[in-house]
């Protein structure tokens, strides 16, 4: 059976700057994936990671895309103001509309479908309420890549869940925040995960309203990854995690960090790599090494 290697990009909201320096740093030691899951802001990631290629310039061209969420206000820290606004049915979708704006400014163009796609195929998972299952998009070559990267990432209380053809739908995190499953599904032989989920989030004291909603999302989030890996483990598909976990603990809507987080989830893959049992250099990168070593001699 031939191998087929699939990036999982799971969700984390600011965190997931760091998904960006761990890609580069499995690009440097030659990890090339022929299929890419992603659930909420693993999605975007994919999603530039697919329009701008997986090699140095496409890595570079998404750490620059994160290098602009810096000063911008992707997710109003006001979360009260944006529940309450959510719970009366008074929201804008400010939220939603400046996500779009970025998106689209940053390549992921309205028109852009899943046939347009080169390189490694991608998958983004959203939940749907309706039926309490994962919707798997990227098997339509039809389907809009920005439509179902907002659907993988409408986060309530920011964004609204989107009613669409019977399904109603919200951030894939609600059914699969580490979208192993949907690999496997695709066919996946092996895996390397990029996991956002940051214990260390969790205050075991505190028994507010807002943590209580805090701890039972990351209680489903840490079972539905338990359970994914279980399921890989039983079809004998080896998957390679890498917990990206902060210094500290940053809030899922707070993009001040985006830098130093690259930089961090950079070291921390490079470090599980340096882990792993050597692996054979695939045909391409061993014409990269010829070439260099003929640059340095000439």
């Amino acid at each position: 059976m031939k191998k087929k290697l699939a990036f999982v990009l799971g969700g984390g909201g600011s965190r997931g700057a760091m998904q960006a320096g761990a890609l580069r740093a499995l690009l440097e030691a030659g990890y090339r994936p022929d299929l890419v899951t992603g659930t909420s802001i693993g999605a975007a990631n994919g999603a530039f990671l697919a329009v701008n290629g997986f090699s140095s310039e496409g890595i570079q061209k998404l750490e620059q895309v994160w290098c602009a969420t810096v000063d911008q206000d992707l997710l109003p820290t006001n979360l009260w103001w944006q529940m309450m606004q959510s719970f009366f049915k008074r929201s804008n979708n400010l939220p939603q509309q400046r996500i779009r704006d970025f998106a689209i400014a940053n390549g992921l163009h309205p028109d852009l479908h899943f046939a347009d796609l080169q390189g490694p195929r991608l998958f983004l998972v959203a939940a749907d309420l309706n039926t309490g299952c994962p919707v798997v998009f990227g098997k339509d070559p039809k389907e809009s890549v920005l439509e179902c990267v907002l659907a993988s990432m409408t986060l309530p209380p920011w964004m609204s869940p989107e009613v669409k053809d019977g399904r109603y739908l919200m951030d894939g995190g609600a059914v699969s925040n580490l979208p192993v499953e949907a690999a496997l599904e695709q066919g996946a032989t092996e895996i390397i995960a990029l996991d956002l989920f940051d214990p260390a989030e969790l205050d075991t004291s505190a028994h507010g309203l807002s943590d209580f909603f805090v701890k039972l999302d990351m209680t489903v989030e840490s079972r539905q990854a338990r359970l994914e890996m279980q399921l890989a483990e039983a079809r004998g598909v080896p998957v390679k995690r890498i917990s990206l976990i902060g210094e500290t603990p940053v809030p899922l809507w707070d993009f001040r960090h985006s830098v130093e987080l690259m930089e961090h989830g950079y070291k921390l893959a490079r470090q599980a790599i340096a882990t792993w049992p050597a692996q054979e250099k695939p045909s391409w990168w061993r014409r990269l090494d010829l070439k260099g070593m003929l640059e340095n001699l000439f």
